[in-house]
């Protein structure tokens, strides 16, 4: 299931490095990731894997990007949120490091934020890579 949600992370994250290397960076590179949140906002929601689901991304200012997800099976008082969110940030920061899908982003200094919460729409944690953490 790790594979799946991984994969088709990667495959939202090409998706995306599509129209940011059309369209450069500079000043016009927020325009750029609010473009990329848009289309990438045409698919979803999306079920990433049998329990988590892709609601939407959202481009902020200053190169941050944030993706929005649903634990679709999970309560969060029927979790270990401290647990979840060491495992979810030792993956995720894994991938943005080596991913080569991902290098636009790091040559961009994107922030990614991941933000999670539970079947009930609670929030359950945020997972937030930022460029010194490519280094």
């Amino acid at each position: 299931m790790k594979r799946t949600w991984q994969y088709l992370l990667a495959v939202f994250f090409a998706a995306g490095l599509i129209f940011l290397s059309a369209c450069g960076g500079g000043s016009t590179y927020d325009r750029t990731l609010m473009k990329v949140a848009s289309d990438l906002n045409e698919t979803c929601p999306m079920m990433v894997d049998s329990e988590t689901r892709l609601d939407n991304a959202v481009a902020l200012p200053d190169n941050f990007f944030q993706y929005n997800y649903t634990m679709v099976n999970y309560a969060r008082a029927d979790l270990d949120i401290d647990v979840l969110t060491r495992t979810l940030t030792e993956q995720i920061t894994a991938m943005v490091r080596t991913s080569p899908d991902l290098q636009n982003f790091r040559d961009n200094h994107v922030t990614m934020i991941y933000a999670y919460k539970d079947m009930n729409g609670e929030h359950i944690t945020k997972v937030t890579v930022t460029p010194e953490a490519n280094n």
